[in-house]
């Protein structure tokens, strides 16, 4: 009963909110599984092929809600068809008849609301194209008559280029966007020209060409007027004649079509006009050598008569030079102007005549040709100029270029001088005319020379000295026709270190606890000079100085024991090369004063031990002669008597000696025992 209830307010829910009739807009649920695309029948067809483009969507949906489903096709990434429905069935897109033109990538794209899937791509390719078809509009014309030529291609659409042919030559091509194009042809020369046409259709980024065409023929007839060109003298021209020269045109009677006649020689239009006839006369010259055209222009037809004409020359075009090749300011020069060669069988040879130019140059003439003076102080341009028979040629300019004398070299090193090693010398003049010729003297002979010829070399010369003094041996000579000395070279020479010494003050055996220690260490060659002093078996050196003597020292104050060890120098210049002194045992010795006291200590010591033992001497001795006098007080009285009477016979009792020292001894060694 209580489902029944839901389901009933449910539906009168939804019945009160939605009007009856319309479409729910709400989000559907769907997904788009794939989208696939194939070609019909299959990616390789020939033309005229009916193709068919199948796009296939796979669309998972929840309920019976119906999709809009957007097809969109893509040729190249160029939309070519799009189509919106709501069946599921697959999309179609027909190609019928297919052309080279339909050729090309195709994609296929599906849109349902706000979801997008596209296919892979496939690729289509139709091959063959149709044959041209060339089409005239005329077959028999005059020469320089236009013919309006058409080309097709049946059936063929897209970006098409067109070929357009004479005697198999290419003469144009045109592009268009439709299966034919038209273009005209002028033909200029007489007789039959064939003709044809070939096409190419352009599907990014390929490109298919058509065969050849059917081949059209042109008769084309020669129109009856021609130019005529007449030169007198006929046979042998020199310069000074007089050339008379005539163009003209021969045409049918009774004809009146207007005509342009053109005379000209080289790219020089000598004369032109409508008449029938031009004449022109001019004065033969060595230019006029080469070839004269008649032009005859009929409409757009043109005709041409050439004939070539030989000039010989008088005289030669003259020549300056100048003598010497080389000069400086205000020295005397020559120059001369001279034609090599001359047309004797004309002229003499003192019909002609030399000028110099400009006139007021400051050189005067001194024969034919011929003109002295001195060089100005800067460059000046001369010409010539040869005259004979109203005739006149003019020479190219000479300029003269008086050189700079080269300034007083200056020598200097490009590196430091080290004694024994290659340094470099420069040898450089701040002005004078190049080239320059550097050479290196030594004693003033000759090292080795350098030529400067541009301005951005350098005279460089590389030598190696073994004495101080030959420094100043070098100078250096520049010559570019003067001759100039530098100074001698003035430069510092650093001799590279040696004979390293370690002088140890005070002497080796005389080094005592408490003492000053001077390590003095001493070199030669050249200042400043960077010591350092290091005890073996220590990498960083005890004490490091730079100093302008040749040798300097390292102090260790109040020595103790534990300074005693293997000491030495090294030593450095701006030569860079170190070197090093041999090792010095440095052995410090116990100070006199401890010797002293140690010697008095054992003296004492010694005097003590003495004292002692006379002490106990003394003691010892005092003990035995008790003992005796103890052993003299027992003796009995016979002994006594005996003693007496022994001691008056002077006989000693040998006997009762014996005893007595006996029982000294035992007396003794007893009392010892009880100590």
């Amino acid at each position: 009963m209580g489902r029944l209830t839901l389901i009933l307010l449910t539906s009168t829910l939804l019945s009160s909110y939605f009007h009856p009739g319309r479409v729910v807009d709400a989000q559907s649920i769907f997904t788009i599984r794939e989208v696939s695309l194939s070609m019909e029948p299959s990616n390789d067809v020939p033309r005229d092929t009916n193709v068919t483009v199948r796009c296939r969507a796979v669309v998972s949906s929840l309920g019976q809600e119906v999709l809009n489903r957007q097809y969109t096709i893509l040729k190249d990434r160029v939309q070519v068809y799009t189509k919106t429905t709501t069946s599921s069935e697959d999309l179609l897109y027909p190609l019928p008849m297919a052309r080279a033109f339909n050729s090309g990538k195709y994609t296929c794209q599906i849109a349902i609301e706000d979801k997008r899937e596209v296919s892979k791509y496939q690729k289509l390719t139709v091959t063959g194209l149709s044959k041209p078809e060339l089409h005239l509009n005329k077959a028999v014309v005059n020469e320089g008559e236009e013919v309006t030529v058409r080309c097709t291609a049946p059936g063929e659409t897209g970006s098409i280029i067109f070929y357009f042919y004479e005697d198999s030559k290419e003469i144009k091509e045109e592009q268009v966007s439709s299966n034919y194009a038209e273009t005209k042809i002028r033909f200029t020369s007489t007789g039959i020209h064939k003709c044809h046409c070939a096409y190419t259709v352009v599907v990014v980024p390929d490109a298919f060409r058509s065969e050849q065409s059917n081949i059209v023929t042109v008769s084309v007839k020669e129109i009856p007027y021609t130019p005529v060109l007449e030169i007198l003298p006929i046979y042998k021209i020199y310069e000074g004649d007089t050339l008379d020269i005539s163009c003209s045109l021969r045409r049918p009677q009774y004809n009146s079509q207007s005509t342009q006649l053109i005379l000209s020689q080289g790219t020089q239009l000598l004369s032109s006009g409508t008449k029938d006839k031009l004449n022109h006369s001019l004065v033969a010259l060595a230019k006029h050598s080469g070839e004269f055209e008649c032009r005859l222009e009929i409409g757009n037809v043109v005709k041409v008569a050439k004939k070539n004409v030989s000039v010989t020359e008088l005289f030669s075009l003259p020549t300056l030079t100048m003598s010497p090749v080389e000069v400086f300011p205000r020295e005397p020069l020559t120059l001369i102007c001279k034609s090599e060669s001359l047309a004797s069988e004309r002229l003499h040879k003192e019909e002609l005549t030399y000028t110099l130019e400009p006139s007021d140059a400051y050189l005067i003439p001194r024969g034919a040709g011929v003109f002295q003076g001195k060089a100005l102080n800067a460059d000046f341009n001369y010409t010539c100029t040869a005259t004979a028979k109203g005739i006149m040629k003019q020479s190219k300019i000479l300029t003269v270029r008086p050189k700079l004398p080269v300034s007083a070299p200056k020598i200097t090193v490009l590196s430091k001088v080290i004694l024994g090693r290659p340094f470099e010398i420069l040898c450089n003049s701040s002005t004078g005319t190049l080239p320059i010729n550097y050479t290196l003297l030594h004693d003033y002979m000759p090292m080795d020379m350098i030529t400067v010829k541009q301005p951005y070399e350098e005279a460089r010369f590389t030598v190696t000295i073994t004495r101080t003094d030959d420094i100043s041996k070098y100078i250096c000579q520049a010559n570019n026709g003067r001759k100039e000395l530098s100074r001698r070279l003035d430069a510092t020479v650093i001799v590279p270190l040696s004979h390293p010494t370690l002088t140890v003050v005070p002497t080796l055996g005389e080094i005592y606890e408490g003492d000053h220690l001077y390590l003095i260490c001493g070199v030669q060659g050249t200042p400043p000079v960077t010591f350092k002093w290091y005890r073996v078996g220590n990498e960083n050196p005890l004490y490091s100085t730079t100093s302008n003597s040749n040798n300097t020292d390292y102090q260790v104050k109040d020595l103790a024991k534990h300074h005693s060890g293997m000491y030495f120098c090294e030593a450095i210049n701006p030569a860079n090369t170190a070197v090093g002194s041999n090792p010095v045992t440095i052995e410090v010795r116990m100070a006199l004063w401890k010797k002293a006291l140690i010697g008095g200590i054992c003296l004492l010591v010694l005097a003590v031990l003495a004292l002692l033992f006379v002490l106990y001497y003394r003691s010892k001795r005092v003990r035995v002669d008790r003992a005796v006098t103890s052993v003299w007080s027992e003796r009995p009285p016979e002994a006594a008597n005996d003693e007496e009477t022994s001691m008056m016979s002077n006989e000693p009792d040998v006997e009762y000696t014996e005893v007595v020292h006996t029982r000294a001894v035992d007396s003794a060694q007893g009392f010892s025992r009880i100590r």
